[in-house]
């Protein structure tokens, strides 16, 4: 049996960003996978209730998805709101979903502070990127599931190929 992979929805096409727009990542193997039955799509601040459009969000004080999900670190939008709580059960609607599909992979849209996997912003709002994980991936990360940032398609394929 071919593995599952989660996809961010938003790389599928689905207008479920922050800015209500989606970012389509266009890839032969994209389509091939989709063929296969093998995507299983999710966008964790939507599962989580969370609106579209809705006030862009960072990890704050520069930490990132870890400290959030060991308690040590806050989500926070650009109005101030803290939605710390809304991104941890994202984070958990992912797993679970991740889990009940029997996916092994995770293919997720950088800087995203739910989704980033290569980078994420630092929390201030000034477009300044940092390494790190957003809370989702860091708890797909935690589960066992590998995870590919978009920028990192070309050895998703490889790593599935193996």
């Amino acid at each position: 049996m071919q593995s599952k992979i989660l996809v961010s929805a938003c790389l599928m096409g689905h207008a479920v960003r922050y800015d209500g727009r989606a970012k389509p990542l266009l890839h032969p193997a994209i389509e091939r996978w989709r063929a296969e039955g093998r995507l299983v799509t999710i966008c964790p601040e939507m599962s989580a209730g969370m609106p579209v459009p809705r006030p862009p969000a960072e990890i704050a004080d520069a930490a990132a998805g870890e400290e959030v999900l060991a308690g040590t670190a806050r989500v926070v939008e650009l109005t101030g709101g803290d939605v710390t709580g809304e991104f941890l059960h994202a984070a958990e609607n992912a797993v679970a979903l991740a889990r009940q599909t029997g996916c092994r992979y995770a293919l997720l849209i950088d800087g995203s502070p739910s989704c980033g996997s290569g980078f994420i912003y630092d929390g201030t709002f000034s477009g300044r990127r940092r390494p790190g994980s957003g809370v989702t991936a860091a708890a797909l990360k935690a589960a066992g599931i590998e995870v590919f940032s978009d920028r990192e398609i070309e050895r998703l394929i490889e790593r599935i190929a193996s």
